[in-house]
């Protein structure tokens, strides 16, 4: 992996866990709204890296998660598809939750959000942390 790619990858997950950082702040004091946007940039900000990983750039929202559907779901079956549903869910959620006076956030519904983006982080991170063992054993052979 090029050293800029590294840096890049390396600041996106990054700040993965740090927008997880902020949506259990967020959910102590009730801001429920704000949780759901961190849950939706947690996972979005995991995708960024592997995209940066897998040398797909982008920062726009659908090619990304079309990207990740296409690809780690479906054709590489590396991901099962629940995880494209809790990258999806978290997506509209956060939509409805930025952009909707009518739709009013959930604590119990943004809490089972917060424990399946955990759970999506630690899986993309474990894979781009494997498939970067598997690099360097190549290159070193």
């Amino acid at each position: 992996m090029t050293f800029d790619k590294e840096i890049f990858v390396k600041n996106y997950l990054e700040k993965s866990q740090e927008a997880l950082i902020d949506v259990e702040l967020s959910l102590k004091i009730n801001r429920l709204s704000v949780a759901q946007n961190r849950i939706y940039y947690s996972i979005f900000y995991s995708v960024m890296a592997l995209g940066y990983f897998e040398n797909f750039i982008t920062s726009k929202h659908y090619p990304l998660m079309g990207w990740f559907n296409k690809k780690f779901v479906y054709e590489d079956k590396i991901f099962n598809k629940e995880m494209f549903q809790i990258y999806n869910n978290a997506y509209e959620n956060r939509q409805k939750s930025d952009y909707s006076i009518y739709d009013k956030p959930v604590k119990s519904d943004i809490e089972k959000s917060f424990k399946d983006a955990k759970r999506f982080i630690k899986e993309v991170t474990s894979y781009i942390e494997k498939k970067s063992k598997d690099i360097q054993k190549k290159v070193k052979s």
